[in-house]
């Protein structure tokens, strides 16, 4: 029994010293490598002074939402992973998991961003702006709508036509979507318009497919360490003594 007991307490104390390991040395070096690889991600990005635009008119820049919010997200995972230093000790393995839970919500976020376009009203599409961005300014019949979708920068053209007030359709405003059919129909001012064609253009940008990789890397980091802490934490839980 005293060997039993004996061998349980080395135990114990080789696992309390790899724990106290884990906690000073690799969560600082997993922190590094995540400051890295979001570092160049946040390089890639745009900044507010060399904002994302196109060539409609030059004395205009336009910003493109989906960039600004991923970015933003980006910042603050940074922010969090620098405000403890390398010599800051973290005193539990709960300490850890509350840190890469906040870090990888703002990292999926990001992720998001990128991944999932808004959903948008036609009225709101009108309303962007966007359309005032050309030179010469485009008719009064076109709306033009331009996201991100994964690694694709998208340019959507809606050809409009206005109803009739005796015309016989059943007027549907349509609701949101990411992409609209011909058919759809909204009120403009004081206008029934339904859209009549849909153009579809759509370009391949790397470095956003570079900062999608990125965020997977990012994230399975996060879950790795995790892991590695989870084990030791239930391995603190169960132990029998």
């Amino acid at each position: 029994m005293a060997t039993v007991m004996a061998a349980t307490a080395a135990e114990r104390a080789v696992l309390e010293e790899e724990f106290r390991w884990l906690l000073h040395d690799e969560v600082h070096a997993v922190l590094k490598q995540l400051q890295d690889i979001l570092k160049d991600v946040n390089l890639k990005m745009p900044r507010n002074n060399q904002l994302l635009h196109f060539a409609f008119r030059e004395d205009k820049q336009w910003k493109l939402q989906q960039i600004q919010d991923a970015r933003n997200h980006v910042s603050q995972a940074i922010y969090l992973l620098t405000s403890r230093d390398q010599s800051y000790q973290f005193k539990t393995g709960a300490e850890v998991l509350k840190l890469m839970d906040a870090v990888m919500l703002q990292l999926t976020r990001a992720r998001n961003r990128l991944t999932t376009p808004a959903t948008l009203t036609l009225p709101e599409i009108a309303a962007s702006g966007l359309t005032r961005m050309f030179a010469p300014a485009l008719p009064s019949d076109l709306l033009v709508n331009v996201y991100i979708n994964l690694n694709k920068l998208c340019l959507t053209v809606y050809q409009l036509h206005a109803l009739q007030p005796n015309s016989t359709k059943n007027f549907r405003p349509a609701g949101g979507a990411v992409l609209h059919s011909p058919g759809a129909m909204f009120e403009w001012g004081s206008q029934r318009l339904e859209v009549s064609h849909v153009h579809k253009v759509e370009c391949v940008i790397p470095w956003l497919n570079d900062a999608l990789v990125y965020f997977t890397v990012s994230l399975q980091l996060c879950q790795q360490l995790k892991d590695k802490i989870s084990v030791f934490s239930s391995y603190w839980s169960y132990r029998p003594f």
